[in-house]
């Protein structure tokens, strides 16, 4: 039976909410604080086919992982009869659909009506630990992805409805928090499973062909709207390129370039002569590279209605295999995130000088992703903190750049509360604050980075961090000035102190501290032209001292 307009939009919207609802239930069902705390994850819906339909996002960078991550699923499992109800599908694998690195486990959940595949729900979620050679799963020594954990390719969790109990075990036998790590797997069932009951509830109320028909419709609802924003931007071929400065092994820099066109109704994001795949774990898989493409993408056409795949039908990515963004396995790629940001940023960089009104100057671009470790000082049982760092956006025309926030990758993620943190961890934060480092000057400047210290309580910590924009700054525009940089310092009980932009389980004792800073965004316009009380509210603000207001804008108090 057709069904009436008012009906299909009731249908639209109430898959579009589905992500949400999965959304809240990974928060309140998962164990580990880089998810229900920081929202590492994802979470969404797909049709039979694995195109997307609605994604509840923590975490931007997750764009398209999640259709990815199905249509992978049903390329391992060709056959009539592969996928039966009851099914639940588990992978990791970085170097296919739904792959970004071991740490980010993807369930995969068919959704049958009658015993027809009408849909499938996907949770995709930051584990704690997965195994490897490092606490917390991450390093930037590994130079293969053996190393770097448990790599599940696309494997039966559940076998129609029993729990595939050998693999449960052979996780828990292989992480160093068994508990926390089994629990976010049930976590994200849990979540896929509310999914999965409110697109039946769906066809329970309207019927099975309403609701395909809807599905067919948001797609397509999605794709006319984005043509619509693509047809007004500047039509041609925007250049750019930029460097990730090392690889954790002391090799680099390393070029990421791209050539965007924009024809009409399309763009084509072209990444040919970016440099190859490196030995450090920097890489990114292709799976990555197409969303970080999409979160530019989706930037300067329509940030308004909710992501699905039809907004994506106007977009191609192409990059031959085997380069630092299309890394093939046994790459290794725990740190793949700050190739992906290098990605978004370069395509930014090309687009942002014919559109200032969408795109400002550039980020901190890191995510400055802090692992500590160690024993805790009541317990002593081992305790893993993993977190990313808040930096500078960059100005643009018109405004300053946004302090503290998380990079473009980052999206809706959260820091661990201090209280939390302290209680949970063997560390107490002593100062999280905007530091007023040279950087980001500019008619508009560019938006403050943070200093954080992490005073160690445990007898002895360990840290892990990487960061990108350490040599280079956040570029600017229209004669503003460069940012600052990203680093890490270990600050010694005697004073002494050593800086790190990359390094794999530093050690501290008791008293000691890490301080990590975050960079300044990049400025928009010459300074000279900031108005003087602009610069007086920044001395106000503690952004700037007496001494650069006069040095920068020639303003004294």
């Amino acid at each position: 039976m057709k069904q009436d307009v008012f009906t299909l939009e009731i249908i639209k919207d109430s898959l579009v909410a589905v992500g949400e609802e999965m959304f809240n239930a990974m928060i309140r069902t998962s164990m580990s604080p880089i998810i229900y705390e920081t929202t590492d994850f994802a979470v969404g819906a797909t049709d039979a086919a694995g195109n997307l339909l609605a994604q509840g996002n923590g975490v931007t960078a997750f764009l398209a992982t999640l259709d990815t991550a199905v249509q992978s699923t049903l390329e391992h499992y060709p056959g009539e009869d592969d996928v039966r109800p009851g099914d639940i599908f588990i992978t990791n694998s970085p170097y296919e659909g739904g792959g970004t690195h071991l740490s980010d486990v993807v369930i995969v959940y068919p959704v049958f009506h009658d015993d027809r595949l009408i849909a499938w729900t996907v949770n995709k979620a930051h584990w704690t630990e997965v195994g490897g050679s490092h606490a917390g799963s991450v390093s930037t020594e590994a130079t293969e992805i053996y190393q770097e954990g448990l790599h599940f390719r696309f494997l039966k969790l559940y076998d129609e409805g029993r729990l595939n109990q050998s693999l449960v075990s052979m996780i828990r036998d292989n992480v160093r928090l068994p508990d926390s790590t089994i629990g976010d797997m049930h976590a994200g069932v849990a979540a896929c499973k509310v999914g999965a009951k409110r697109i039946l509830d769906l066809v329970s109320k309207y019927g099975e062909s309403a609701v395909l028909s809807a599905m067919t419709g948001l797609l397509d609802y999605g794709e006319r709207m984005t043509l619509a924003e693509l047809k007004k931007l500047p039509q041609g071929v925007f250049e750019a390129e930029d460097i990730v400065e090392e690889d954790g092994h002391g090799n680099g820099p390393f070029r990421i370039k791209v050539k965007v066109t924009i024809d009409g109704g399309r763009m084509v994001a072209d990444f040919t002569g970016t440099d190859p795949q490196v030995n450090g774990p920097i890489n990114c898989s292709y799976t990555g590279l197409v969303t970080g493409a999409r979160c530019a993408f989706k930037a300067v056409t329509n940030t308004e209605i909710p992501a699905n795949g039809g907004c994506f039908r106007a977009l191609e990515v192409v990059c031959p295999p085997g380069t630092l963004i299309s890394a093939e396995s046994p790459a290794p790629v725990s740190i793949y995130y700050e190739a992906l940001i290098a990605a978004i940023e370069v395509m930014w960089k090309a687009l942002a000088p014919h559109m200032p009104e969408k795109l400002p100057a550039g980020h901190q671009r890191t995510v400055g992703a802090t692992f500590i470790s160690g024993p805790h000082p009541d317990t002593g049982e081992l305790f893993v903190m993993g977190e990313p760092l808040l930096g500078g956006w960059g100005a643009s025309a018109g405004l300053d750049g946004d302090n503290g926030q998380f990079c473009c990758a980052n999206g809706e993620t959260f820091n661990i509360p201090v209280e939390l943190a302290e209680s949970r961890y063997g560390f107490e934060i002593d100062q999280y604050a905007f530091h007023n480092e040279d950087g980001g000057e500019g008619e508009f400047r560019g938006g403050k980075g943070v200093v954080l210290d992490y005073r160690i309580t445990a007898e002895e910590a360990f840290l892990t961090y990487s960061a990108t924009r350490t040599t280079t700054r956040p570029w600017a525009m229209d004669g503003g000035e460069e940012g600052s940089t990203n680093a890490a310092w270990h600050i010694r009980k005697d004073g002494t102190r050593e800086r790190y932009t990359m390094a794999t389980a530093v050690r501290a004792r008791k008293g000691e501290t890490f301080r990590m800073i975050s960079a300044t965004g990049g400025g928009y316009g010459e300074p000279a032209a900031r108005p003087r009380e602009h610069v007086l509210s920044d001395l106000k603000n503690g952004y700037i001292t007496p001494e650069q207001a006069e040095r920068h804008y020639g303003v004294t108090g």
